[in-house]
């Protein structure tokens, strides 16, 4: 009789390639269930049902026999699905909202925070013996009520009614399911300890429990009520009624707005202010224009400086040109982020390099003056980008067909013929389409504007945190409100981002279209 192990590498037995390739996939499907539980838990209906689907095909594709290119094919379909048309379609639907500031949740979650930030302590409410407790990593009160019931809750749990707790001079020392928390505990969090509000109820307009002393809880209610009948907000104090409006707020008759709204759709709106807003289209119409102007300038002097030095170095002549090669592509070596800091000291107007030791200790506004600052801007890519186009172009150069540039030599063509009529057509065959991916990088190099000038130096005239230098991936950080210069606008940030999507898409379409033509050609 064989042993197990005998017959598991048997003919008969599971091969050691179905083992790992079991392993692999329960591997997969672990994180796939986990990512299904995280969607769950967070309420993400649309993630969830993707990652349902994604796991199902997984399965069926790898333990099908039928599926065999879908296996090759499907760890990268996945990735485009998740990191691509996923991210494109999300950002395509936030244009048409106005996620941002004052709109950043759900309705319900805006009626909550409305609620919880016009808390006011109930005017002669009893005080509370008062217990800072923990359930788990969440914060939570115990209090001792009136009638001596103890009841604990969190910021996610109402106050509930806990038997078995143990009480010693009015306060809870002891409590089943939580954690007391020490006196030193409690000052290590007491901001979290002061910042807490725990429900008295699931009705939310019933307040919550809240202290500032961590041994004393009071009532606080809401100056505001919600009524779900009439979908309404009313200011008890003011006799003011709120009723939603189409922007995603609570509008009383007088046109006062509630701070607190929630995302709704608003079509065009977004896209009507990028054009039609003067704050917004009178800096776009220039940053467009620079966008353009920075991109072409920044392709065609790598791509011409790269070219002239692989020419040069790719000459039999030249001695040490390995050497030479080498010191040309250190710039390529550095991370661009980095490089672009390292520049932006090197051009530092009172202390740089280039002016204190270059230039003699002039102080050269290369980063203020709008003009030095561009050209500041397209001299530093310049330096980053060269080696990527000297490294392409030497590749290309050498996988020149040898015998079509000696018929040309035999034929008598000269050396500026040769290179107009055979070298330059087939170098940009080759070259043509790394020149439109330049193209889209620059369009979007954002590392280099961010890191460089901060999109400065700021228009004069503009009512935005916009400059000279931005470019639209800039222009849309900036308005998005990330930097902190600025009121978050997701919604119109993301408009911004498909119009910078579009022009790309259609500019590299028809670049491509003519790359064509020029394989055509050669």
């Amino acid at each position: 009789m064989s042993s197990p192990a005998i017959r598991g590498s048997g003919r008969t037995g599971w091969s050691p390639g179905f083992l790992v390739k079991l392993a692999l996939i329960a591997l997969v499907d672990a994180l796939g269930v986990y990512a299904v539980l995280a969607a769950w838990a967070a309420d993400s209906w649309g993630l969830l049902v993707a990652m349902v689907a994604l796991l199902l095909v997984a399965n069926w594709a790898y333990f099908s026999k039928r599926a065999l290119p879908l296996k090759y094919i499907l760890p990268g379909l996945a990735f485009l699905l998740v990191y691509q048309v996923y991210v494109v379609a999300y950002t395509g639907y936030v244009a048409f909202t106005n996620y941002g500031d004052g709109h950043n949740s759900t309705k319900e979650q805006a009626i909550e925070a409305l609620l919880v930030q016009n808390e006011r302590r109930v005017e002669g409410s009893p005080s509370s013996p008062l217990t800072v407790v923990a359930d788990g990593d969440s914060l939570g009160f115990a209090i001792v009520s009136p009638e001596g019931v103890v009841e604990a809750g969190t910021a996610d749990e109402p106050l509930a009614v806990v038997d078995g707790a143990t009480v010693s001079g009015g306060q809870v020392t002891a409590l089943p399911g939580y954690e007391v928390l020490e006196y030193a505990a409690v000052l290590e969090r007491q901001q979290e300890v002061t910042d807490l509000r725990v429900p008295v109820s699931e009705d939310p307009n019933d307040g919550s429990v809240r202290t500032q002393d961590a041994r004393t809880g009071y009532v606080f209610t809401s100056t505001l009520t919600y009524d779900p009948a009439s979908d309404t907000m009313t200011d008890t104090t003011a006799g003011v009624t709120y009723t939603p409006n189409d922007d995603g707020q609570f509008e009383a008759a007088d046109g006062t707005t509630l701070p607190v709204g929630w995302r709704v759709l608003v079509g065009l709106d977004n896209f009507v202010t990028a054009f039609g807003d003067d704050r917004y289209a009178g800096p776009f119409g220039k940053i467009l224009l620079w966008t353009f102007a920075f991109a072409v300038i920044s392709v065609a002097s790598t791509f011409l400086l790269g070219l002239f030095l692989a020419i040069a170095f790719n000459d039999a002549r030249l001695r040490g040109r390995r050497v030479y090669r080498t010191l040309v592509i250190l710039p390529y070596a550095i991370p661009g982020f980095l490089a672009a800091l390292l520049w932006s000291g090197l051009l530092n107007r009172s202390y740089g390099f280039v002016n204190e030791v270059l230039f003699g200790g002039a102080s050269i506004p290369w980063l203020t003056d709008p003009v030095l600052a561009k050209f500041a801007v397209l001299g530093v890519n310049l330096w980053l980008g060269f080696p990527y186009m000297f490294l392409i172009c030497t590749g290309a150069l050498q996988s020149l067909p040898g015998d079509v540039l000696e018929a040309a030599k035999i034929d008598g063509a000269g050396r500026w013929r040769t290179w107009r009529s055979i070298t330059l057509p087939l170098l940009l065959v080759a070259t043509a389409p790394l020149l439109i991916s330049s193209f889209a990088f620059n369009f979007n190099n954002f590392t280099l504007i961010y890191m460089l000038t901060g999109g400065g130096p700021r228009f004069d005239d503009a009512s935005v945190p916009l400059g000279h230098t931005d470019i639209l991936i800039s222009m849309v950080y900036s308005v998005s409100g990330l930097d902190g210069t600025a009121a978050k606008d997701y919604g119109l940030a993301s408009a911004l981002s498909i119009v910078i999507f579009v022009v790309v898409a259609t500019i590299s379409a028809l670049a491509f279209r003519r790359t064509r033509s020029l394989e055509e050609i050669a």
